[in-house]
Parts: structure tokens; C-alpha cells; sequence
């Protein structure tokens, strides 16, 4: 069940370090400087086809290939280019992996659309958050998150949200820039949540996926984001996702309220930039390693899980971390054990990075799945051997591109 399944389309710094002293840690994902994206366009691929996007004021940029895979499956391209992506048509919408398109539509995700989008929420119900004592710890107490120190591409450079379209509307989710073994210095991949990139046995892929790395710098309020310029708002720049992977597992057995897909919630994007050429770990200047052994919680130690939470009491222009030694949850006897920590964010910090030191360093543990109606803990998948070849195949495979 928790095999992997890919699809097809979707700075310069100091190193990461996560410094804990007694139950007390920071986070330092620093970066010596902060000056956007690179300005100069990226090549485009010569065989692409362009359209003006009708509602964004954009350019709709659908490399020739994806174009295919579109007309493959009954959609008009020039429609979609004009707005048809907004249509969630049930009989069209892709839901087999290798059916994942994601074509650019420049300046589709402006800064008031991005406030807009509504968090994706995965909560379990009492009864399903116990139905499984016998494989859980006792429920942990809440930790109140804590806001991250700003700007954020000083103290958490490769924390993000990431942006997408749903037949609800636009939705957000969070984020982090992780390392590429493939391509030391050079990753174009993020880690993030299953279920902010396809709806599990729900419905297929969402449209539109977008990184948006140290959103909203400086941290402002909404009441002060009206004379924000672009570049506080995206420090780094939009990037595009043009490739994505998740489970079987999340796939097949995910759904809205989490379901049996949780303990395998994962998910890797490939990313490029709407505007620039570098790649993402140049521009941001820090990315993580991402921990493969899934330690028992009991081995773990202290974890800390960042996020962009998103439903009251928050509204998702803030970053925030919360701090807890980890225990175990479980759904089901015959699923993979969580990880749970006390939290208090809510939605929004879906597919947020869990940080853990190894060997001095930091590295990234685990993600933001699920969590309660009361907001008073989130539990995250241990990340083994499934999880490890799911980010193989995208190293090797795309990495490159």
C-alpha cells in the first residue's frame, strides 16, 4: 500500500543549522542575502504553445508534451489556456498519477489571490483519533506555536507555502526546499504533504501547484500588506511545480478527513521558477536532508514542525513552529505508527516540514498530516524505505530537468 507513484507535469547562503539546548531549540535556515529571483527569464522550451490566461492577465505556457497529454483526455488546449483549468468537471478530473499536468499561467498566483486561498484541512474525528489506543501514546498536552523570528529568509529560508487550485478554490499548504543527491548545490525539489497535491481516493491532482518559499518575509499583518511590495511578499520568487510524486498509499487511501492514506501523506515536487534560472537552492541559499531511518518516537528526540497555519486563530500571513518530543499514533493496528507532537496550528501547516538534529545537523523528519478539531496536536508519517524511493525516483529522474 505505501508503494510510490510518480506523475508527470507539474543565492546564495549559509548552511542550515537547528541548535537545541535542553527542551528549548531554534531553527537558523539562514541565508547571507535576499534579492528575489533572478530577473532574467529562463529558457523557454521552444516547442511550447502560449496563450494570454483570460482571468490572470498572464501568459499560459503548455510545453508540447503536456499539450498532448491534455488532448489525450478530450480537453480543448486553447480552452484550458483561457480558463478552462477552473472547470472540475468529475468525468475529467485526472486522477491517475502519470495524468498529473501543471502548465505555467504567469502571474496567475498574484499576492491578493494567495491571501485568498483557503487552508487544506485534514482533521480526524474523536472516535477515529481514538479507535486505536492500543498502538498510541496517550494523547500529548497542547504546545501554543510559536512565531518565527523575521524576516524568515534569515531565520527559516527553506520554509514555504505552497499554493494550488481545488474544485473548492484556490488552497494552501506548507513547504520546505530539501536537498537533491543528485544534484549537490542545485535542488529544484520541496517536500510537502500527499494531500496537497493530489485528493487521494477522493479525486485525482490539483491544478496549479505553486512554491512560494519565506512567503511574506518581513511577516506583516494583513492590515499592512496593502504597500507590501512583491518581493517582501515572495522574497524568492513563485516556482512552479512541473513534476510530483506521492504514494499508493496516500492515493488509494486518502481522503478528507485523512483516512487510512495518513501514515503515508507524503509528497516530493520538482519545481522551476516563474521568472529566473538558477535553481531553487541557489536562489533560497539552505535546503535540507531529509532522515529516511524513521526512528521510533521514543529514539526521535525533540522535534520541531514549521508551518504557515491558516484557520482561526491564525490566517496564514505568519509562520510558526512548534517544539515537543514526539509519541506514537496510530489509525489502525494494521497501519504504519505517526508521529504526534502538541501543536496548536491548524490548517494551512499541512505538508510543513518536522526537523529533528542528527548528527549535529538538521534534517527533516517528517510533515504536517493530520490533526484534531480542537487543534491541540498534529501527527506526521515516519518516512522509510517507500518514502526514501519516492525521492530517489525524483532525483534520478528529474532532478536534472
Amino acid at each position: 500500500m505505501g508503494s510510490t507513484r510518480t506523475s508527470a507535469p507539474l543565492g546564495r547562503g549559509r548552511r542550515t543549522v537547528l541548535t537545541a539546548v535542553g527542551l528549548v531549540a531554534a531553527l537558523a535556515l539562514t541565508a547571507t542575502a535576499c534579492g528575489g529571483s533572478e530577473k532574467d527569464k529562463a529558457n523557454d522550451k521552444p516547442d511550447a504553445t502560449t496563450s494570454q490566461a483570460a482571468d490572470s492577465g498572464g501568459e499560459v505556457k503548455i510545453p508540447s508534451d503536456i499539450a498532448d497529454r491534455l488532448k489525450e483526455h478530450g480537453i480543448d488546449v486553447d480552452k484550458w489556456k483561457n480558463g478552462a483549468w477552473k472547470d472540475w468537471d468529475k468525468d475529467k478530473w485526472l486522477s491517475e498519477a502519470e495524468d498529473f499536468v501543471n502548465p505555467v499561467i504567469e502571474g496567475l498566483w498574484k499576492p491578493d489571490r494567495m491571501r485568498s486561498a483557503k487552508e487544506a484541512d485534514k482533521t480526524v474525528s474523536v472516535k477515529d483519533a481514538t479507535a486505536a489506543q492500543g498502538v498510541s501514546d496517550p494523547e500529548p498536552g497542547q504546545v501554543r506555536a510559536e512565531a518565527e523570528k523575521t524576516p524568515y529568509h534569515e531565520n527559516a529560508a527553506p520554509v514555504g507555502k505552497v499554493f494550488f487550485d481545488s474544485p473548492e478554490g484556490p488552497a494552501v499548504c506548507s513547504g520546505t526546499v530539501i536537498k537533491d543527491v543528485n544534484h549537490p548545490g542545485k535542488s529544484n525539489l520541496v517536500w510537502t504533504a500527499g494531500h496537497c497535491v493530489h485528493a487521494g481516493g477522493d479525486g485525482g491532482w490539483y491544478r496549479n501547484l505553486v512554491f512560494v518559499p519565506a512567503y511574506n518575509d518581513l511577516g506583516r499583518s494583513a492590515a499592512d500588506l496593502g504597500g507590501a511590495s512583491a518581493t517582501e511578499i515572495a522574497p524568492y520568487g513563485n516556482w512552479w511545480a512541473d513534476w510530483a510524486s506521492t504514494s499508493n498509499g496516500w492515493i488509494q487511501g486518502g481522503s478528507q478527513s485523512g483516512g487510512d492514506g495518513a501514515a503515508y501523506d507524503y509528497a516530493v515536487l520538482h519545481v522551476k521558477p516563474e521568472q529566473g534560472a538558477k535553481s531553487l537552492e541557489e536562489t533560497v541559499g539552505a535546503a535540507l536532508d531529509v532522515d529516511f531511518s524513521a526512528p521510533s518516537a521514543a529514539e526521535a528526540g525533540e522535534m520541531g514542525a514549521w508551518g504557515y497555519p491558516a484557520a482561526p486563530p491564525y490566517d496564514g500571513l505568519q509562520m510558526f513552529k512548534c517544539l515537543d518530543a514526539p509519541g506514537r499514533f496510530s489509525l489502525g493496528a494494521d497501519l504504519p505508527t505517526m508521529y504526534r507532537i502538541g501543536c496548536s496550528m491548524t490548517g494551512g501547516s499541512s505538508g510543513g516540514g518536522w526537523f529533528r538534529v542528527l548528527n549535529g545537523k538538521t534534517v527533516l523528519v517528517s510533515n504536517t498530516s493530520i490533526g484534531p478539531m480542537d487543534n491541540t496536536w498534529l501527527a506526521g508519517p515516519q518516512l522509510g524505505e517507500d518514502a526514501e524511493a519516492l525521492y530517489r525516483n525524483m532525483s534520478k529522474t528529474y532532478g536534472g530537468q
